[in-house]
């Protein structure tokens, strides 16, 4: 059949060559849809790997099916001469957009694809891909124009020069969190998975996801906090993957003794806590010190005279020994301090303070390890014939009046 013979049968026939046309394009679709997007289906279930399931997801075969009814459309435009034009505006039209959402469904899986890798360390690319999306999108706006106008795409982008300023205004945001990436991802400031900590947000929790635009952090309440990007860099933070990664995790916490029961250890105090076997050795050494100053000099008048041991500094030597032997506590580890120190007295006591680093970064092993040493800590003050403060309750009270 000549093209001629059809060209005029369309002419005469305008209505019927129209409902030709959609119907035809409609199967064309229908066949597309059965054999590109039931296929490409059906041959991601044949296989255990994931990545081509995550592709054909964000690829959506069904819509892309669309492309073969509009490739079809354009090829044969000729047929109707006096809407030719038209009608491959029309299809280029279409053609363009699924291409450009094609792509950038392609993208989206891309980086699905690299976070699900074992390469994947938590650094997100998510916010470079979609940049070249902006991109793509733009090529297809100006395209678009194109189409439209009957302007060269080339023409359009010179003119862009004089748009700039407004550009700049429009996509300010964008801009910021361009650079706020660049500057995240290279000096690896937050990636997914960290910790992150933001008081300007009411923000502590971990981070799910470090995108172009914002950041996302489920907090400890199951919260969920949006951060712009480009405000993290302008805001304090705390970042708490330098704890996990260390292997470490501080214990800073005091125990207030009762000033009231320290005091000199006597011959019998020191003789008692002797028998003790964390810190037998240190009252070893303490007594003999005091025994050297005392032999060429007789008897003491005063406990102030010579050196002396007080039950505060049997408790700290025990604390520091206790701690040093706890299966938990790192107690030689560089960087990993372990400190027992005195604090300024206080209308609430004595504040002995515990410094050390637990060898768990999880927060429930860590508060078990914390409860467990100064539950410890706590009944053995007695043993020292120590008090630990405590501000009096009611119950207090009302046993000194019946007293």
């Amino acid at each position: 059949m000549e093209v001629s013979v059809v060209q005029d049968w369309i002419a005469r026939n305008p209505a019927l060559a129209l409902g030709g046309a959609v119907l035809a394009l409609l199967v064309i679709y229908l066949i597309s849809r059965v054999i590109f997007g039931r296929g490409l289906i059906y041959i991601t279930t044949l296989t255990r790997n994931k990545h081509d399931d995550i592709i054909a997801q964000k690829l959506r075969p069904y819509r892309a099916a669309w492309l073969a009814p509009f490739i079809l459309l354009y090829i044969l435009a000729y047929f109707s001469p006096q809407y030719q034009a038209i009608i491959e505006k029309v299809a280029l039209f279409f053609i363009l957009w699924l291409v450009a959402m094609t792509v950038n469904g392609l993208i989206d899986a891309a980086n699905q694809v690299y976070e699900s890798s074992s390469v994947f360390k938590g650094v997100s690319i998510q916010g470079y891909l979609e940049i070249v999306k902006l991109l793509v999108l733009l090529v297809g706006v100006i395209l678009s124009i194109s189409l439209v106008t009957g302007q060269s795409p080339l023409l359009l982008l010179s003119g862009l020069g004089a748009l700039t300023a407004v550009l700049l205004f429009v996509f300010h945001d964008t801009i910021m969190s361009l650079i706020a990436s660049i500057m995240i991802s290279v000096n690896d400031l937050v990636k997914e998975g960290d910790w992150l900590e933001v008081p300007s947000y009411d923000a502590d929790g971990i981070v799910l996801n470090v995108s172009l635009y914002i950041i996302r952090i489920r907090n400890w309440d199951n919260t969920i906090t949006i951060i712009p990007t480009h405000k993290l860099v302008e805001t304090s933070y705390r970042n708490w993957r330098g704890m996990e990664e260390s292997g470490g995790r501080r214990i800073m916490r005091s125990v207030h003794l009762d000033q009231t029961t320290i005091r000199f250890c006597t011959p019998q105090m020191i003789a008692r806590f002797a028998k003790i076997d964390l810190i037998a050795d240190y009252v070893a050494r303490r007594q003999k010190v005091i025994s050297e100053y005392k032999s060429p000099r007789g008897k003491i008048d005063s406990p102030l005279d010579g050196p002396q041991v007080t039950n505060a500094e049997i408790f700290r030597a025990y604390v520091e020994s206790y701690l040093r032997s706890h299966p938990d506590i790192h107690s030689k580890t560089k960087n990993m301090d372990l400190l027992v120190r005195e604090l300024a007295p206080s209308p609430t006591g004595l504040p002995v303070e515990v410094y050390a680093f637990t060898k768990t970064t999880k927060w429930n092993e860590y508060e078990r390890i914390q409860a467990e040493v100064f539950d410890h800590l706590l009944a053995a003050a007695e043993f020292l014939d120590l008090r630990v403060f405590q501000q009096p309750a009611g119950s207090d009270f009302a046993r000194a009046l019946r007293a």
